[in-house]
């Protein structure tokens, strides 16, 4: 080992990094139910433990650029979301999240300073048992400006960040999960599954079983031979007939003498045609086709042709506020599909009285000449792209840390974004201005995890690796009493946050859950409580919390420095 350490790792630091990296996603991928460690916490252990065994050091700099590139991703990303939380109809689940944020804080400072932590392990603290990794390097940008400590002290507390935060996390997360999945349900004598079900029939939804599918197409396709009525028509002829009789039915391709015919809408259907519809279920049984048309036909070509599939960002006003039911009842709507829904950046569980906002992405599936004018008709169509607008993303990150240059005192203490924290700031602003205006700054999601997921794992990688030759002192300094302080720490919290959502706000179960998981920003709770319900409905509570929840955090890494400081 000594002689890969000496040739390999400390002229090549960079291999270690890419090593410590793959060794902590495979820590990640283990898994106990629907809990595990993630490859946040997996790439914080294997660091620990390379910098441990190692004894390398990696450039602050390398450290800096990943983390910035994270928190502007992680702005970006739930930029609509937070600001849409700010709103009326999201005000009650932000308050429930300022609720558990603010009392977690309270609740760890509290704790630091009856134990005597410094701000390292108070940092830490915090970090791990509210389970945000971006407070490892908020907080150790803060202490880096603390007044009065030497460079050696500045390193010691920097590296008792990520030593509290590894002693912490990891029952944390299981308490979360557990609590809210759980422990919680049956204090309010609630079934999670029983209740998600009842309220996706409310909803107009189906509970989403894994076991159990929707075998009822409500728009479905079908090719008929022309001996009757359209003979002599063009097809739009046909299709105004139908509208007018309260029928969307579309004549989506035609095939004369063998041959499939270019689409045009002023083709005259002959005898003999054989003609591709498209159209609601009720209105085709409604129109009888084989006696309106003719005899149904097994055309595998005609039938087969490829469908388009585009995402649109919604932005046309007349279609915001409406819900998926009303759009699909559009004209513009018939024969094309809505198969997914994407807010701030991830999927969103859509129901049919799911609301259009704003910045939605909806990807829309069907005939090329259907689904773009639906399209148009939503909002802005945006053709999937792969390249990364880099002017956008390197202007944004660059705004945010001159922003964050400027620093108030209080109490001697200056307190400053920092770089890092304006980057999250200009990131929720960008993000939010990509959602109104989609035509600005791609970042395509495979760009979106290479920031926030690579740029966070190897940001605590080489935490860890520069942590990795104090972890022994440090944990003996920290004591194994910061795992009890930091599970209380962690269930306190949820605790109030459940009281206020169900008795203040009267929050249905399963919503609670997922506001109080999003509070925290703790995905394997998210994932324990929709295994739970066997549903995906606490997700609907969980995207605004989780975006405030994130914002609130992140920003607690400086605020508790400045505590403790």
């Amino acid at each position: 080992m000594d002689w890969i350490t000496a040739h390999v790792f400390k002229p090549y630091p960079e291999l270690l990094i890419f090593l410590t990296i793959a060794i902590g996603f495979f820590i990640g991928r283990l898994h106990w139910k629907a809990i595990g460690l993630g490859a946040v916490t997996g790439c914080l252990i294997a660091g620990l433990f390379t910098g441990w065994v190692t004894e390398v050091e990696v450039n602050g700099t390398v450290k800096s650029v990943f983390f910035i590139m994270f928190l502007f991703a992680l702005g970006y990303k739930v930029g609509p979301q937070f600001f849409r939380g700010l709103k009326k109809d999201g005000l009650p689940q932000v308050a429930v999240t300022v609720a558990v944020c603010v009392s977690g804080l309270v609740i760890c400072w509290g704790f630091a300073e009856m134990l005597g932590y410094g701000p390292g392990l108070g940092a830490g603290l915090l970090g791990g048992a509210l389970t945000q990794s971006a407070v490892i390097g908020v907080a150790q940008d803060a202490i880096g400006g603390l007044p009065g400590l030497s460079a050696d002290q500045i390193t010691a507390q920097q590296n008792l960040v990520p030593i509290g935060y590894a002693v912490t996390y990891p029952l944390g997360t299981i308490l979360c999960a557990i609590l809210l999945a759980n422990i919680a349900p049956r204090f309010l004598h609630s079934d999670l599954a029983a209740d998600s079900r009842e309220l996706a029939a409310e909803l107009d939804a189906p509970a989403d079983d894994p076991d159990l599918a929707e075998g009822y197409y409500e728009v479905v396709l079908r090719a008929y031979t022309a001996l009757n009525g359209p003979i002599g028509s063009t097809i739009e002829q046909f299709e105004q007939r139908e509208k007018a009789a309260g029928r969307r039915i579309y004549l989506t391709r035609v095939r004369r003498d063998g041959k499939i015919l270019d689409h045009d809408q002023q083709t005259v259907i002959q005898r003999g045609d054989v003609l591709a519809v498209s159209a609601l279920r009720h209105d085709l049984v409604e129109l009888d086709p084989v006696s309106a048309i003719g005899p149904e036909s097994d055309d595998i070509e005609l039938l087969g042709y490829q469908t388009e599939h585009l995402h649109v960002v919604a932005s046309e006003k007349a279609q915001l506020g409406k819900t998926i039911a009303e759009l699909r009842r559009e004209p513009f709507m018939v024969g094309v599909f809505i198969d997914k829904v994407y807010r701030s950046g991830a999927e969103f569980p859509y129901l049919l009285t799911t609301q259009v906002e704003r910045g939605d992405t909806l990807l829309l599936s069907g005939p090329q000449r259907l689904v773009e004018p639906a399209g148009k008709a939503i909002g802005k169509p945006v053709p999937t792209s792969f390249a990364t607008d880099m002017t956008w993303v390197g202007l944004g990150i660059f705004l945010g840390g001159c922003i964050g240059i400027p620093a108030l005192t209080l109490g001697g203490v200056p307190i400053s974004l920092s770089t890092s924290g304006g980057a999250l700031i200009m990131g929720l602003v960008f993000g939010w201005i990509r959602g109104k205006y989609p035509t600005y700054g791609n970042v395509p999601p495979g760009a979106q995890w290479f920031m926030d997921t690579l740029g966070l794992c190897a940001f605590v990688a080489i935490v860890g690796i520069n942590a990795g030759p104090s972890f022994t002192s440090g944990l003996s300094q920290a004591g194994w009493g910061l795992l009890v302080w930091g599970a209380v720490a962690t269930v306190v919290p949820l605790i109030i946050g459940l009281l206020i959502g169900h008795f203040v706000f009267r929050m249905r179960p399963p919503i609670l859950m997922g506001v109080v998981a999003g509070a925290q920003t703790t995905t394997a709770a998210i994932g324990a409580i929709n295994e739970a319900s066997r549903s995906q409905i606490p997700t609907l509570g969980y995207t605004i919390p989780y975006a405030a929840g994130n914002v609130l955090l992140t920003i607690w890494g400086a605020i508790i420095v400045a505590l403790l400081g």
